[in-house]
């Protein structure tokens, strides 16, 4: 079998860690394992230095200030010895054959995503199977576990893929590819650092670059759901309860990833992206106030293809939806001119399309 580096930043995760460690280290090869220790204060690196295994690669920020997914995934996947990759939540049980499933649909330009089995932390969705085998590490049964996963589909109780086909398109984490198609596109946008819409920057960044993204029903992951900083007790959260780090970063990044998308994040039900048409487009506003400013302010990239005037005395929901979803409006039924969508005066001097000079970054 061809051997995987699984990539795994973690900052003050170490019970999960090792539980992450431990299930990659139980399948039938020993693959590198790569962890980013960044700027734990949890005895994470003491444990790492305590392992002595040739197989482990580390990487440590001594801190204090952590580094974030951003950074800690590229420069793992850049020390990375092997030609194939996995980007490996701390918070993450591999379950058993996971490798075996992940690279019978692995080539050159696919992305294979396995299935996350998940505690009721968040809603379900088709792309995943909520069964709780516990929230925390102290409740969590691995060999429970993996029987659930190994046993007959017809017993009680035991892992039925949600679905007739055993592979379906989208991505998310854990994900795995080859090591030059990740490099190719410039890793993650450092936009983004230190994390959050980082990971769905990238996966739009896969498709434009004409890359295949995949899920497997087959390889699953226990996921504990969001311990690296949504639910980090270390940064003041909780299982199910958002950190104020967390809302900062994930706000801030919306908003960032807006201005350089023209949309918000968009995939369909399971989780494959959907890309709009990027244009260069400015709002001018007249009439305005502070929450309408900061409210329009990501929709505008400074562009002049695009003009979109709008008075605050008359603007409403309506005209807010429209702008949400100008990009696509414009691209089904735009074209050079001047016209009027509720009280949106826009005036179209280019259609030009300028999604694909963001597939790579510097």
């Amino acid at each position: 079998m061809k051997k995987i580096t699984f990539v795994i930043p973690s900052r003050n995760n170490l019970e999960f860690l090792q539980l992450a460690y431990q299930s990659i280290r139980n399948l039938n090869t020993k693959h590198d394992i790569l962890v980013l220790n960044d700027a734990s204060t949890d005895g994470t690196q003491e444990w790492i230095d305590s392992l002595g295994d040739d197989n482990l690669i580390t990487h440590h920020n001594p801190g204090p200030e952590r580094i974030g997914i951003v950074g800690m995934f590229d420069k793992g996947i850049e020390m990375a010895r092997t030609d194939i990759i996995m980007a490996f939540h701390a918070d993450m049980v591999a379950a058993p054959d996971l490798d075996k499933h992940i690279l019978k649909h692995l080539k050159k330009g696919t992305v294979v995503s396995a299935t996350r089995v998940e505690p009721p932390l968040h809603p379900d969705g088709p792309e995943k199977i909520l069964m709780n085998f516990g929230i925390e590490v102290d409740e969590f049964d691995y060999d429970k576990f993996c029987n659930w996963v190994n046993g007959p589909v017809d017993s009680t109780g035991g892992y039925q893929p949600k679905h007739d086909t055993l592979v379906t398109e989208g991505i998310f984490a854990p994900w795995c590819m080859y090591k030059e198609d990740f490099l190719a596109i410039g890793g993650h946008d450092e936009l983004f650092a230190p994390q959050s819409k980082e990971d769905s920057d990238l996966f739009n960044r896969f498709v434009l670059n004409g890359y295949k993204v995949i899920q497997t029903w087959e390889g699953l992951v226990y996921h504990f759901t969001s311990r690296g900083s949504r639910f980090n007790k270390h940064a003041g959260g909780a299982a199910g309860k958002n950190s104020e780090e967390w809302l900062h970063t994930t706000t801030t990044n919306m908003k960032k990833f807006i201005k350089k998308w023209g949309t918000m994040v968009q995939h369909d039900q399971f989780m494959k992206p959907i890309v709009s048409p990027v244009y260069r487009k400015s709002i001018n506003i007249i009439n305005s106030n502070p929450q309408l400013d900061e409210a329009l302010e990501p929709w505008s990239n400074g562009g002049k293809d695009i003009i979109v005037e709008v008075n605050g005395n008359l603007f409403n929901q309506q005209d807010f939806q429209v702008i949400q979803k100008l990009n696509d409006i414009l691209k089904d039924s735009g074209e050079i001119g001047e016209f009027e969508l509720g009280n949106l005066k826009i005036t179209i001097n280019s259609l030009e399309e300028h999604q694909n000079e963001l597939i790579c970054v510097s």
